[in-house]
Parts: C-alpha cells; structure tokens; sequence
C-alpha cells in the first residue's frame, strides 16, 4: 500500500504492535521503505555531553543498540528500514522531517504511560496530527 513511511520512534512508549501494522501498511508495495526516525533533545545532548562526555554520535550508537529488539522484528518480516537520527526540539525537528519529506503516511505509537490522563493523545502526537496534512497513524 505504502511506499515511504515515516515512523517517529519514542524510546518511552511501546512499539510491540507497531510490526505488524508496518508489514500490513507495506504489503504488495515493493520497495516500500520506513524511515525510523529519532529526535535527541538539547536537554538530552547536554546531560550526556556534561555527565557521560557522550557525543551526537556515540549517543547514536547507543540508540542502535537500544533499537535492536525493535528492528529484528521489522526483520523477520522483511521490511526494509533506515534508521535516522536529528538533535533539537521534538516538534520542531519532527514538523520539518515531515514538511521536507513525501513521506505517504506516518505511523506514531500512542500507548501512555499513565492510564489516568484526560487527553487520549500525547502531547506529539496531537501536535503532528493537528499540523501536518500527511495521514498520521496512531497505534495503541
């Protein structure tokens, strides 16, 4: 169905459904890619930076790692992926990703943390559902 996929990776929310709604996303589309992209925030960059003596790219590395679980899965069902890396503010650098890109649909994961909210959304996820004019998929 779906040939350029943006899926915008939380390392705080949980991406267990998120397979196999790709490989349903992608089925028939040969060359259907999914771009994994990850923002690493200013207040992230400058904690490790300061604590760690962490750079951009080691914490790139090390966000390959904590990636693995996640990427075998989208392996085991042949789904070809990048995984792509920005530093900022997650909104900002989201909103651009999607505004530079022709991405056909982008698929976000939304299962919360604390069941006792009154919003259904999480604050990204309603910002890029309300900005952009690409469909946005929200996974539970």
């Amino acid at each position: 169905m779906y040939k350029k996929i943006l899926l915008p990776y939380d390392f705080g929310n949980s991406f267990d459904n998120v397979p196999d709604q790709l490989a349903k996303l992608t089925e028939n589309s040969e060359g259907a890619v999914i771009t994994i992209f990850n923002i690493i925030t200013d207040q992230e960059m400058s904690s490790d930076v300061k604590f760690n003596g962490k750079r951009f790219n080691t914490i790139t590395e090390d966000r390959i790692k904590d990636l693995k679980p996640f990427t075998d899965e989208l392996d085991k069902r042949g789904l070809e992926y990048e995984i792509r890396f920005e530093a900022g503010r997650v909104i900002t650098e989201l909103l651009t990703e999607i505004n530079d890109n022709d991405y056909e649909v982008i698929v976000m994961s939304n299962k919360r943390s604390k069941r006792d909210i009154k919003h259904v959304l999480g604050h990204v996820t309603h910002k890029v559902a309300k900005r952009v004019n690409t469909p946005v998929m929200i996974i539970k």
